[in-house]
């Protein structure tokens, strides 16, 4: 008989993502989850508090695949290697950046508080003091998390199934060029495009603004 792998928190916070990924923020729960892990819901009180726990610890999992940058870079490459960092990981995962945007997670630990610490030494080196530093950090976090949101319930999806094609469709037929001209014209754009693509390109954007704006921007 073969033995059963030992249940840990590790293996706990692997099956919710993977469930997550698979079934979204709904599909979680204590009872569900163990099932999947095939135990007693009661047995993953033993390394987990509740699913607040598990959603913190998601968070922690997907922040750690964040790459540091190179501590030798200038100020402005490490801030756009973190922000793309976070941005991939949190893609590969959209679940998360919902339960962070919501609420439902708020991780403390080194892991998950270390990409946001890097960026805020790099502003810092910049010469903004702590107001310049939060408005830089709302502009970065606006920029990730709002086009996190449009590429998973907008125009630019990554995937778009048949029903919602249509629906999009039936959208699109609905603008009236007459009174909509400038809207009608750039739909097309709108809907077409590579996600990854298009956030550096406002990435580039958006570090040129605060690149200019920084106090020091040796």
């Amino acid at each position: 008989m073969a033995r059963r792998e030992p249940l840990t928190r590790d293996r706990i916070l692997a099956a919710a993502l993977a469930l997550v990924d698979e079934e979204g923020l709904p599909g979680l729960s204590m009872r569900r989850l163990a099932k999947v892990l095939g135990v007693e819901a009661m047995a993953l009180y033993n390394h987990v508090a509740n699913k607040t726990e598990i959603l913190d610890g998601l968070a922690e999992h997907v922040f750690a695949e964040i790459e540091r940058a190179d501590p030798a870079l200038p100020w402005a490459e490490r801030v756009r290697a973190t922000v793309m960092g976070t941005y991939r990981a949190l893609r590969r995962h959209p679940v998360v950046p919902l339960a962070l945007a919501t609420d439902q997670a708020n991780p403390t630990s080194l892991r998950a508080l270390q990409p946001l610490d890097d960026l805020i030494g790099a502003l810092t080196e910049a010469g903004f003091d702590d107001d310049g530093t939060r408005r830089a950090l709302g502009s970065l976090n606006s920029l990730v998390f709002g086009s996190l949101l449009l590429t998973t319930a907008g125009f630019a999806r990554d995937q778009v199934g048949h029903a919602e094609q249509e629906q999009m469709d039936v959208y699109v037929r609905r603008v009236n060029p007459a009174t909509l001209p400038n809207f009608a014209r750039v739909l097309p754009a709108l809907m077409a495009g590579d996600p990854e693509q298009d956030f550096e390109k406002a990435l580039d954007m958006l570090m040129a603004g605060i690149e200019a704006a920084a106090p020091s921007p040796g």
